[in-house]
């Protein structure tokens, strides 16, 4: 069985046999925790070997190319999926230890785990709609688990945004079959000169205000808050540590991959619109006061770093994009597993993570803000470097406002949790220090996925 079919092998049956048994129950659970573990190995090894060879590609059972569901991983897709699966088992293993697991949330984190790795791991469009579907019904169940009227509510708006999200990436992929006769990716990329420059202008617009509802850009990011804060803590964990990521990713593989043309010809509207998302969610994050509420708008600034490295344009800022995706997936799903919790151990871990979004070395956090200074300097965009030095400054702020109201206080009872769910978010700190001080795998898997800006250069320079 090839390496890149094995995870969604591996997940379809482990998601259908989770779905019949009874989530509450520990080892179920814990089952499915195994499933996720073996999953995460299967993607690192892939990872290794793309970063080693470079893209693996397969056609599923052996159709033939034009006709069967074309897989193909690049160092973008690996990373991504990796980073992105590691994230759900982490939330996954946290909801088991602090025995917040409902009937159906093992199952549901398989499903949404299916849905997250064929998508970064498929090669033409159609296949990516209907993984993503998938992803976002599973995320949508997750919101609404619970039975606080808050919740239902929220995932209600959240499910509502989403398909309209989802409707307008479905214009945008009829209309660019229309255009090329294709949805296999490659094949888009090399035809997309040829479609009409309005024609393909609306394609584009259509994929970045899909994706941009995904990501929780401004002015897109009115569902967002609420949905964040109401979710329990392995759920937001997953939807800013996880879910998040599809935006991200789109953006990178959609505009920049597919459509390089107008992305450089929008360079400084996005710059724009990035630069208000960073700042508007940092002065929403200080005004706030509950926790959940200034990580949620929290997120919604981050989302702005890839968004001003897409209008920066090149190799470089496209492997800087990639790379701050990831290092704040880990930081995301840090904090918000950490923000129930009370103790000296998960005040350390959550210090460990406001330390890492504001770019604080040694953590990991660091590289991914130190990579974007270095695209800004190397495009010679002052105003870029100035947004990062005042980006940063305020994430300290409303970060070190949460710490000094959280865990500066004497612990309270309603806030203790199970023993194992503190050693989870400690693990999880220690590796975004391990990720900090060893950094080379992750600069060189990054540095390979900036090649999704290559057709953005070509036909720039063009």
């Amino acid at each position: 069985m090839s390496l890149l079919l094995a995870p969604l092998m591996v997940l379809w049956p482990a998601a259908a046999v989770a779905a019949l048994a009874d989530g509450r129950r520990r080892p179920v659970g814990w089952a499915a925790a195994g499933v996720l573990a073996a999953v995460v190995a299967l993607l690192a090894a892939l990872a290794v070997r793309v970063a080693t060879s470079g893209p693996v590609e397969v056609v599923a059972g052996g159709w033939p190319a034009d006709v069967g569901i074309r897989l193909r991983a690049d160092a973008l897709g690996a990373l991504l999926a990796l980073i992105s699966d590691a994230v759900v088992l982490t939330a996954l293993v946290h909801g088991v230890v602090s025995r917040r697991s409902t009937r159906l949330f093992p199952a549901l984190m398989l499903f949404l785990t299916v849905g997250l790795t064929g998508l970064f791991l498929t090669g033409d469009v159609f296949s990516f709609y209907v993984f993503f579907e998938l992803a976002m019904i599973s995320a949508y169940a997750l919101a609404a688990s619970g039975r606080e009227g808050r919740m239902v509510g929220s995932a209600l708006i959240f499910a509502v945004v989403n398909l309209l999200g989802s409707f307008l990436f479905l214009i945008a992929t009829a209309a660019l079959y229309r255009a090329t006769g294709t949805l296999e990716m490659l094949a888009v990329a090399e035809r997309a000169r040829g479609i009409d420059p309005n024609t393909a202008a609306v394609i584009a617009v259509l994929y970045f205000v899909a994706f941009g509802v995904k990501l929780g850009l401004f002015p897109f990011h009115f569902w967002l808050p609420s949905v964040y804060a109401s979710a329990p803590p392995a759920v937001a964990a997953v939807l800013a540590g996880a879910l998040a990521n599809i935006g991200a990713y789109g953006l990178l593989r959609f505009q920049a991959g597919l459509l390089p043309r107008e992305l450089a010809l929008a360079a400084g509207i996005l710059v724009g619109i990035g630069t208000v998302t960073i700042i508007y969610g940092a002065v929403q994050a200080i005004g706030r006061r509950d926790a959940r509420e200034v990580l949620a708008y929290s997120a919604i600034g981050h989302a702005g770093y890839v968004l001003v490295a897409l209008g920066l344009g090149g190799r470089v800022a496209l492997a800087a994009a990639a790379l701050f995706t990831v290092t704040n997936a880990l930081n995301k799903a840090l904090l918000f597993l950490a923000v129930d919790l009370r103790g000296p151990l998960v005040g350390a871990a959550f210090a460990v993570g406001a330390f890492s979004v504001a770019g604080v070395p040694p953590s990991a956090g660091f590289f991914g803000k130190a990579s974007l200074f270095d695209a800004g300097v190397q495009a010679s965009s002052a105003p870029t470097v100035l947004l990062l030095f005042v980006g940063g400054a305020l994430t300290f702020v409303y970060l070190f406002q949460i710490y000094q109201h959280s865990y500066w206080r004497p612990p309270q009872d309603h806030h203790r949790a199970p023993r194992g769910a503190r050693v989870v978010v400690a693990a999880l700190a220690v590796l975004v220090l391990a990720v900090g001080l060893w950094p080379e795998p992750l600069l060189a898997l990054s540095d390979q996925a900036g090649d999704a800006g290559d057709e953005g250069e070509r036909a720039h320079g063009a």
